[in-house]
C-alpha cells in the first residue's frame, strides 16, 4: 500500500454510510448509525478523517471547552493501514489546536502508543451511561 494518505479536517463530504461500514467491518464499531456518527463529529471541537484514495482509513476528534479541558475520543486507523503513522498524525493534528489544555484519553490497549506522543497515566477515570446508550433524543 503505497497510496498517499490525505488528512481532512473538514467534515464536507464525508460519507457517513462508508464510515459506519468500514468502522463495523473492522470491529471499531460501538453502534452508531450513520447520522449519530456525522452529529458526533459535527459536535466536537477538531476532526481529522484519513483517506487513501476516496476510501475512508482513519478518524480522531476532540471534545474541547477550548479553555483548559480536552478529551479524545475516536481514533482509529484501519488495520491494513496500521503502524504506518497515521494515528499519530491525526493525533498531532489534533493536539496542535489545543495549546494550554489539559488532554485527557482513555486506551484499553494503546497506552505504549500514546505515551510516544507525550501521554501519562493518570488517576483512575471512571463513567456512567445515563439513560439508554445511544438514546439521547426523544
Amino acid at each position: 500500500m503505497s497510496e498517499e494518505i490525505i488528512y481532512r479536517m473538514a467534515l464536507a463530504g464525508v460519507d457517513w454510510q462508508e464510515m459506519k461500514t468500514t468502522l463495523a467491518a473492522d470491529d471499531f464499531d460501538n453502534g452508531r448509525t450513520p447520522a449519530q456518527l456525522e452529529e458526533s463529529f459535527a459536535n466536537s471541537h477538531t476532526c481529522v478523517v484519513a483517506y487513501a484514495g476516496e476510501r475512508i482509513i482513519g478518524t480522531a476528534r476532540v471534545l474541547s471547552d477550548g479553555v483548559c479541558n480536552a478529551y479524545i475520543v475516536d481514533v482509529w486507523t484501519l488495520t491494513a493501514y496500521r503502524k504506518r503513522g497515521i494515528a499519530s498524525r491525526m493525533m498531532r493534528l489534533l493536539l496542535e489546536g489545543l495549546p494550554g489544555q489539559h488532554v485527557y484519553l482513555f486506551t484499553d490497549d494503546a497506552a505504549g502508543f500514546y505515551a510516544t506522543l507525550g501521554f501519562e497515566p493518570q488517576g483512575t477515570g471512571m463513567g456512567t451511561v445515563v439513560g439508554q446508550w445511544l438514546v439521547n433524543h426523544p
